[in-house]
């Protein structure tokens, strides 16, 4: 079972077609979780998913649905290595709102090349300053390239 949130994500059906589909028959909605989200079979969501998927990818994308940071980030991946930064972005900002740094500065990359999101240098520079705080060692790196410091001189330039 996948929410419906998430299933408009895989699809890129609109929640409305969804509602009509489940309402004239066509899908079958399942109970609602936990938390009340409206849910849906996966078997059902399958014909109209834009993304190649291996039968593996469904346990992470359920994960994903039920707000694993990490599960997050790696259907954010599935969707990147598919071309479709747009769905990525959803997936990272979920994972990168929970502090998960390979989230953040994925995310960052996508608003400093404005892939699948409208290209902000604030925000990027934003996003990739947290995960270099977290400890990202790439985004450390990349801050380091962009503040001309040597990434073993994180403490002089007042790093954590």
């Amino acid at each position: 079972m996948i929410s419906i949130d998430t299933a408009v994500r895989l699809t890129d059906l609109s929640r409305r077609t969804l509602w009509r589909r489940i309402g004239g028959g066509g899908l079958e909605r399942g109970t609602n979780d936990s938390r009340g989200r409206a849910m849906i079979e996966v078997e059902a969501v399958l014909p109209f998913v834009t993304v190649p998927l291996e039968s593996s990818d469904w346990a992470v994308i359920e994960k994903a649905d039920a707000g694993e940071a990490e599960a997050q980030n790696d259907t954010a991946m599935l969707f990147l290595s598919a071309g479709r930064p747009r769905s990525a972005i959803y997936w990272l900002e979920r994972a990168a709102e929970q502090d998960y740094p390979d989230a953040m500065q994925l995310l960052a990359g996508c608003y400093l090349a404005g892939a699948g999101i409208d290209k902000d240098e604030h925000l990027g520079l934003m996003w990739l300053a947290k995960a270099a705080a977290k400890g990202h060692l790439i985004a450390r790196q990349q801050m380091a390239a962009i503040l001309k410091v040597r990434p073993s001189s994180y403490s002089e330039a007042g790093w954590p």
